[in-house]
């Protein structure tokens, strides 16, 4: 399983994200209790609006899959998003991707 960073940018429709944060928290935890996401959040009142997550998956279309059918994003909230692998050198989930790296495909 490899680890993802997925960046959305917000558009400025805080009422609308508001409406319907209780939708996208459900289904962001509904992909966290299958394990695909380790942590999610959004940044401070002071950044720019927008959230980042870390997810563990087996490829990118996975990641993307989900974001896709993310109620924000399907509302029109997420102006922009990215998905990047990740590979975690310090910290509690280096020994998971240095595993991976070290298998041959």
């Amino acid at each position: 399983m490899a680890f993802f960073l997925v960046r959305y940018c917000y558009t400025d429709d805080t009422a609308g994200r508001d409406a319907h944060r209780a939708r996208h928290k459900d289904y962001l935890s509904e992909a966290a209790e299958r394990g695909m996401i380790l942590g999610s959040g959004p940044f401070a009142a002071d950044e720019e609006a927008g959230a980042a997550m870390i997810y563990r998956a087996s490829c990118k279309a996975d990641v993307v899959e989900v974001v896709e059918g993310d109620p924000f994003r399907c509302r029109g909230y997420v102006a922009s998003y990215e998905v990047t692998e990740w590979i975690p050198m310090i910290g509690p989930w280096a020994a998971d991707a240095q595993r991976r790296a070290a298998t041959p495909a």
